[in-house]
């Protein structure tokens, strides 16, 4: 994620080393974790750390390669109590100089989405965020939490239920039936 305008956290392109590898080492403090727990909508964030280096491929592209790690919590999406959830991902990004986006307003999705173009600047901050927000469990779930069957209809009718919902579970009845009268 190539920045515009720089934060702390930013490597300046000019300022990184051309013959090896320039390592960060990222961990938030309570404030920080406060902040990034408000903007991903989480109910808390113990824990968020992301190391790694940013190294030159070639001439003039940028290989970033990291490890996150995050402790979460969110809410579960059955019981609404909280769900804490360990996350370890490895973050890869390739900066390249001469990246170049399809104008075509239909294209497909490039098959290598850690491709970025190349900007002034490199901010790990930014990349982690967004590898945090990616790796984020979408439906977290409490051990054990499950949906009971609900029942809902007009007063004085009987309610549908699951069974009644599928397409095909009065052919078995038909046919049993069916079957009867051709033998009766």
């Amino acid at each position: 994620m190539s920045s515009t305008s720089p934060s702390t956290t930013s490597l300046r392109v000019s300022d990184l080393s051309q013959s090896g590898p320039t390592a960060f080492n990222l961990r938030p403090d309570k404030a920080q974790l406060q902040a990034i727990a408000q903007e991903l909508g989480l109910d808390g964030l113990r824990k968020l750390s992301f190391e790694g280096d940013v190294r030159p491929q070639g001439k003039s592209d940028w290989v970033l390669q990291a490890r996150l790690g995050a402790t979460v919590i969110q809410p579960c999406v059955v019981t609404l109590e909280p769900v804490t959830t360990r996350i370890e991902a490895p973050v890869a990004r390739t900066f390249l100089r001469d990246y170049t986006e399809t104008d075509e307003p239909e294209a497909e999705m490039p098959e290598d989405d850690t491709r970025e173009p190349l900007g002034t600047s490199i901010d790990p901050a930014a990349i982690m965020l967004e590898a945090l927000a990616l790796n984020l469990p979408e439906y977290p779930r409490k051990d054990g939490a499950g949906i009971d069957s609900v029942a809902v209809t007009e007063p004085g009718k009987k309610p549908m239920t699951d069974e009644d919902a599928r397409p095909f579970a009065g052919l078995a009845d038909l046919k049993a039936r069916l079957e009867d009268d051709k033998d009766s």
